[in-house]
């Protein structure tokens, strides 16, 4: 499977796997399956640190970019492809991220791999249950 991880997937994947359920946490350790992150996840974790809603053991740039390379994923380009598809996402909240996130796993036929029960009940795409 290709899955693009959802923010906080990727953040308790790094810093507290235990919130992960059981299947996507076995996912996430298949190494048949790839897996995804969208530089708008990068952005929203910046903006949780600022607002100290996200406290990290080091400078944020300095955290994910070792998390980056501890943690081999595949960069989900933010394309002009992307940008249109944000269009036709239809969504019951404003969260521009999801939207973005979204558009992305429609445009590079990713696998959604979220908590949010948000977005697990817009079912725009196909979808990993975190919860």
């Amino acid at each position: 499977m290709r899955l693009l991880l959802d923010t906080h997937i990727w953040l308790w994947s790094l810093l507290d796997p235990a919130k992960l359920v059981r299947r996507v946490a076995k996912e996430l350790q298949n190494s048949d399956n790839e897996l995804w992150l969208s530089p708008i996840s990068i952005w929203e974790t910046l903006i949780l640190c600022r607002k100290g809603r996200l406290v990290l053991d080091k400078e944020p740039s300095a955290w994910i970019d070792k998390a980056m390379r501890a943690a081999p994923l595949t960069e989900a380009p933010l394309t002009t492809q992307v940008a249109l598809e944000t269009a036709s996402v239809r969504l019951a909240h404003r969260d521009p991220a999801d939207c973005f996130l979204v558009a992305t796993a429609r445009v590079f036929d990713l696998t959604l791999v979220t908590a949010d029960e948000l977005l697990l009940r817009a079912r725009q795409v196909r979808m990993l249950a975190g919860r």
